[in-house]
């Protein structure tokens, strides 16, 4: 069992469905996407700005949800410290490179935000 960390409005933004319309119904609607994944690994979604009525920060159904605000980079920010203090093992899911390099260089694996959206709406 290790913990699977999604950098949420990275995978979110893979879909051009208009979802930047309505963030936080986007927000929405993929947690519950996420409540139908398969794994026995900690589900930790980390969202970029301040948390959603109705949706605040905490286990929602075994998908923690965490809020990061505070810049432009806050929630990578945030996913580099789940890594850095994670002691079992870190599968971190976005596309953004930089992001990529800096978890790959703690140890952490990671799957691309298509290639998880693909396994997830399968």
């Amino acid at each position: 069992m290790g913990k699977l960390i999604v950098d949420a409005f990275n995978v979110i933004g893979t879909t051009p469905n208009g979802w930047w319309r309505d963030r936080h119904a986007a927000v929405r609607e993929f947690v519950t996407e996420l409540h139908e994944l398969q794994t026995d690994d900690t589900v930790i979604a980390v969202v970029d700005g301040r948390p959603i009525k109705g949706l605040d920060g905490g286990n929602h159904d075994g998908v923690e949800i965490v809020y990061a605000s505070g810049g432009r980079n806050a929630a990578d920010d945030r996913i580099v410290d789940f890594v850095k203090t994670g002691a079992e093992p870190v599968v971190v899911v976005t596309s953004d490179r930089e992001l990529l390099n800096r978890v790959e260089t703690l140890g952490a694996k990671t799957i691309s935000a298509n290639a998880f959206l693909h396994q997830l709406r399968r």
